[in-house]
């Protein structure tokens, strides 16, 4: 028999502690599922006050002002006939717990609290949460007076329970809970909950999207049933951005996903999913029968007074299933390209500021930066265009035309108005750099700035020359290796001063208005993981969209936006071979990245995975690389191993000063929350050094090395 129902997950771009926006954002989301006929729908986990507050769950003032938030929805009528799972802090028994809060009607149903909470990574939830530790349990909570009042109710239930409608039965499960080995909606399912809800606030790396859906894909296709996943999007704050990607599935297969990016607040994701499907196949699966007749884990249940299907939807020939799909996930070239676009323009939407200055270099890392930026004002241009009214009142505010009625009409127009770029060369930088930065300024559409800053340069040598009766000389010069880097860092330092400088005074020279822009950064992941880059210099910025990525994966966005964004002037800089241009050229000596550092791009990423992912420490990782790198000897091993190490050590420090940057990569070197090391290291490495060098004597004499576990 057909039992059709109409579900809807959501998507929602909060923001931390934003109250207002946050309720307005739920509000419309319940009302859009309820015009897509849906009875039941779930938002993302810790909707209410935004999942990124932090040390804010701490406060008082941040649960008060959800029960707030919950009470409106409680009292608004229009919300009728609809279950609806929204999230929140809740303090019961004086321990703070992340909790779902089923309400149906102007009542609460139940508040189901986190039993598995996220601690690791960029997650730290045992800080500001306690685990529910009573499995399929329930005890009475106490409901604040404001909403006794309003529900009439004195007391409801808290703890792991499932939901009885009238014609099916819910399960809660909250986003870490999905990955750990005895997830809720195993037990669950064998209980017969026929739909598990699943609240996220899971954030976007790279290649991370595909193994979150094969773990949902695994659970509905093993346990049978419906499976709706709903997740943050956006910039709350922070570092993440949350990559949406809501989703509904059942037995197995995916019907309907929602966008991955988008710099809309507001996504509902539909399905109309046959619950006799479910039974069907269910009942056919012996196996699960038998595990389901022997379960020792009985939940309690909650009613619902709701029928998720309509009665008369059984011959209703215009209610349709939603049909199996495919998803489609994007290329890391295409993520590049659209999340740390949509986070930038989250980011100056809600900073009230003029738009971005960006350093152009004539590199890769600022080229990608540049076309990161372009790409925002693409996915601008295009909301505007198709009459999203959240899009166009930001872009007017941040042209400062809230008044008026201005809408973009090409990327390159918005940008000219809102992206500023500026080469800054010296007496050291080539016409290539500075030619392919006037290029794509122009390809883009950016106000851009070409400043010769040797003067500045020449004064500040001087000065010091006046200072100390000496006068640092470069090495190609004949100076020792610390008056090269001092000559280096100050150039880098003075574009990092100008930077700022441009960025406050530039819309006023303009007479754009009085506000500033945000300054940004351009250093990749790998060369924040070796410290190749100079402390305070136009690395320090205000937000860096590329911090997290790979040297590799920026080649390959930047291929793909030469292809896919019409830039053909990209191909210079792909053509080009890295370097910062800070020392004097000459016929035998011309300054490079790779050469620098004494260490590929390409071995920075596997150094970078094998630290932070692999956990492994020099002698670890010395072990692996025989392993993996054939054909190159243990020596040169070893050698490459130690060089790294102590580059990564005696920079350490410089991790602390780290511009805030899109998180991307699962090895970001970020010492914000992301990757906890200490910042003073002995960069001898005394002890394992010594091991590595053993285990090599050894291994060149021919004998096998028991490497030690």
């Amino acid at each position: 028999m057909v039992h059709y129902v109409t579900v809807a997950t959501c998507a929602l771009n909060q923001w931390a502690l934003d109250f207002q926006g946050n309720y307005e954002r739920i509000h419309e989301s319940i009302l859009r599922a309820k015009a897509g006929g849906a009875r039941l729908r779930i938002g993302p986990e810790l909707e209410i006050p935004g999942y990124g507050c932090q040390d804010h769950f701490l406060e008082s003032d941040t649960t008060l002002h959800s029960w707030e938030v919950l009470a409106r929805l409680l009292q608004d009528r229009a919300l009728d006939g609809v279950l609806i799972d929204t999230g929140m802090p809740v303090l019961h028994r004086n321990c703070r717990y992340n909790c779902r809060v089923v309400i149906l009607d102007g009542r609460i149903l139940l508040i189901r609290p986190k039993m598995h909470l996220a601690n690791d990574g960029n997650y730290r939830e045992p800080r500001w949460f306690a685990e529910w530790a009573r499995v399929a349990s329930i005890e009475d909570f106490v409901l604040p007076r404001f909403i006794a009042e309003i529900t009439g109710q004195r007391t409801v239930s808290i703890g792991d329970a499932l939901i009885n409608t009238e014609d099916s039965c819910v399960g809660i499960e909250l986003c870490e809970e999905l990955f750990t080995p005895q997830s809720p909606h195993i037990a669950m399912s064998l209980d017969g909950a026929e739909i598990i809800v699943n609240s996220s606030g899971s954030h976007h790396e790279l290649r991370k999207l595909g193994r979150r859906i094969e773990l949902i894909r695994e659970a509905t296709l093993k346990c049978g049933g419906i499976y709706l996943y709903a997740n943050q999007k956006g910039c709350d704050g922070d570092r993440v951005y949350y990559d949406g990607s809501a989703m509904v599935l059942a037995n197995g297969e995916i019907l309907a996903m929602g966008t991955q990016f988008s710099i809309g607040d507001v996504e509902v994701t539909l399905a109309t999913v046959d619950l006799g499907g479910v039974r069907a196949l269910r009942a056919g699966m012996s196996s699960r029968s038998m595990q389901a007749s022997h379960s020792s884990v009985l939940y309690p249940r909650v009613a619902a007074a709701i029928s998720l299907s309509a009665q008369q939807a059984q011959f209703d020939f215009s209610v349709h299933p939603t049909r199996p799909l495919e998803p489609r996930l994007h290329t890391p070239a295409e993520e590049i390209g659209l999340g740390p676009a949509c986070w930038l323009w989250d980011y100056l939407r809600r900073s009230s500021l003029g738009g971005f200055f960006l350093p152009l270099s004539g590199g890769i890392d600022s080229c990608a930066t540049a076309v990161i930026v372009h790409s925002m004002c693409r996915l601008v241009v295009e909301a505007c265009q198709q009459g999203n009214a959240q899009a166009i009142a930001d872009v007017r505010r941040v042209c400062g035309e809230s008044g008026g009625e201005y809408v973009p009409a090409s990327a390159q127009e918005l940008a000219s108005r809102i992206f500023c770029t500026s080469y800054m060369g010296t007496a050291n930088s080539t016409a290539e750099t500075r030619a392919r930065a006037r290029d794509l300024a122009a390809a883009i559409g950016s106000y851009h700035i070409d400043v010769d800053m040797e003067a500045v340069v020449s004064a500040i040598v001087g000065l010091f020359a006046l200072v100390t009766g000496q006068t640092p000389r470069y090495a190609v010069h004949g100076g020792t290796s610390a008056e090269n880097l001092a000559l280096q860092n100050i150039q880098a330092r003075l574009r990092m001063l100008l930077s700022y400088l441009l960025a406050a005074l530039v819309p006023w020279a303009r007479q754009k208005g009085g506000k500033s822009l945000l300054v940004l950064g351009s250093a990749n992941v790998d060369e924040s993981l070796r410290g190749y880059f100079t402390k305070y210099d136009c690395s320090s910025a205000d937000l860096n969209p590329i911090g997290s990525i790979s040297k590799a994966d920026l080649r390959g966005f930047i291929r793909f936006a030469r292809d896919s964004m019409g830039l053909g002037v990209l191909d210079g800089f792909l053509d080009a071979v890295p370097s910062a241009e800070l020392v004097p050229f000459s016929e035998g000596y011309k300054q490079s990245d790779e050469d620098e550092m004494g260490m590929s791009y390409e071995e920075l990423g596997v150094y970078g995975r094998l630290r932070k992912i692999k956990k492994c420490g020099p002698y670890s990782m010395f072990a692996q690389l025989l392993h993996e790198w054939q054909g190159v000897g243990p020596g040169e091993i070893a050698g490459k191993v130690k060089r790294f190490f102590f580059y990564y050590a005696v920079n350490r420090h410089k991790m602390t000063t780290l511009t805030p940057a899109y998180h991307a990569e699962a090895y970001s070197p970020d010492d914000n929350r992301f990757d906890l090391r200490q910042f003073l290291y002995n960069a001898q490495w005394t002890w394992q050094f010594r091991k590595i060098d053993d285990a090599v004597e050894r291994l060149e004499k021919g004998s096998k090395v028991a490497i030690e576990e």
